[in-house]
């Protein structure tokens, strides 16, 4: 099949689709499928396997200065300028634009090359409601809706101009409209196609459920000794749904011993969840690694002895499955897909979330119990093998491709 991937963002560290793009890609040219990928900035990892077309993104919002682009008259074209002024005003616009920007390669691409479907991953811009005027199918991946995002930044929020740019910042409006023109909406769990349906009303019968996945082969088990009381955290931690305000409550609740690593920025890139090490006097026992590379990571996995998801929401929640993939015990929230990801088979404990106490309680049992921990270990190594592969990500995509075929 000649396959065109649409991305807004590419790059992984910008979030999860890049790293959606980047192995579903991958996997699809193993499958013998030709691939185009058209992606916004920050570019993503290069991808030798398809042929990647960068699209213009000025990216300006949150710049308060140094916002002209090179050479500065490109800011005079009708898309940078509306994409400076709406900025000004708090509006993220970058998913809109995307999908204008895409649409006019699109039209250009389908004049001599014969395209059998477009997937959108995570943008539903308007651009996209021309497509359908090609006649092609118009596949789209949704790992959740952004009411969820809008919902946890205005229970953060602390005054009505907060409250503004939260409800200006998320294209709610728009995603409702196009998401309902989509051929099919790829999800990542059951409970993030119930968050669709309701947050969208979206026919239930256009909704198909595919596990994320994650790179099996290179996270796995490096049988490494590990860090005796040491607890690990993967998140952006400016995200209040992380839920790393609960977890650092529960570390109060901890012997002195049992310390924190968090692979996320600390101040002064980010400051949430270093006002709470503050607060509770925590900072001889938290580290923040700031970025770490892909073997570095898959190093910390290893080497902790458990990894705790405290979130409030997750519409997959891929430490956990990263985690599992190298055997590492898993302390997680029984909130959103993280139930689905964990599982009944012994993989990791489930919580409540906003519970600081019963966290502490887990976490406890664990690092008390070496052989409870080696035993959940192997449980989520076998679980991730069986549902979270990338291969197993791609042959089920497929699968929905093939209905239009």
């Amino acid at each position: 099949m000649k396959i065109v991937l649409l991305c807004y963002r590419g790059n992984p560290y910008c979030g999860g689709q890049g790293v959606y793009l980047y192995f579903l890609s991958r996997e699809m040219a193993r499958r013998g499928h030709e691939i185009t990928i058209l992606v916004g900035s920050p570019k993503p990892w290069p991808m030798s396997w398809a042929r990647v077309i960068h699209i213009e993104n000025l990216n300006l919002w949150g710049r308060k200065k140094d916002w002209l682009p090179f050479p500065p008259w490109r800011i005079f074209h009708p898309l940078n300028f509306y994409e400076l002024a709406v900025t000004r005003l708090g509006f993220f616009p970058e998913m809109l634009l995307f999908s204008l920007r895409a649409l006019q390669v699109l039209k250009e691409l389908m004049i001599t090359e014969r395209i059998e479907i477009i997937h959108d991953i995570q943008s539903l811009g308007y651009g996209l409601l021309f497509l359908k005027l090609y006649g092609l199918p118009l596949i789209t991946t949704v790992h959740h809706p952004l009411t969820v995002d809008l919902q946890a930044s205005l229970e953060r929020n602390k005054n009505f101009k907060e409250k503004y740019y939260s409800i200006v910042f998320y294209p709610i409006g728009m995603q409702r409209q196009v998401i309902r023109y989509c051929d099919r909406i790829i999800t990542s769990s059951q409970e993030s196609a119930k968050e669709i349906q309701q947050a969208f009303h979206v026919a239930a019968d256009k909704i198909r459920m595919v596990y994320n996945g994650l790179d099996a082969e290179f996270f796995c088990p490096l049988h490494l000794p590990r860090k005796p009381n040491s607890l690990l955290f993967v998140g952006n931690t400016d995200d209040p749904k992380k839920g790393i305000k609960y977890l650092l409550q529960a570390l109060t609740l901890l012997p002195r011993e049992i310390n924190l690593t968090i692979v996320d920025e600390g101040p002064p890139q980010k400051t949430y969840a270093a006002g709470f090490v503050k607060k509770y006097s925590l900072s001889s026992r938290v580290i923040f690694t700031g970025k770490v590379s892909a073997e570095e990571l898959r190093l910390l996995y290893n080497t902790a002895s458990l990894v705790v998801l405290s979130s409030l929401y997750e519409g997959f929640g891929l430490p956990a499955a990263e985690a599992m993939a190298c055997g590492t015990p898993v302390i997680a929230t029984n909130t959103g897909a993280l139930p689905e990801v964990v599982g009944e088979e012994g993989a990791g404990l489930l919580v409540p979330p906003r519970n600081a106490p019963a966290l502490a309680q887990a976490i406890k049992d664990i690092i008390d119990d070496e052989k409870k921990a080696k035993i959940m270990g192997q449980m989520g190594r076998e679980r991730v093998e069986k549902l979270f592969t990338w291969s197993k990500v791609a042959e089920k995509t497929e699968d929905v491709y093939k209905e239009f075929l």
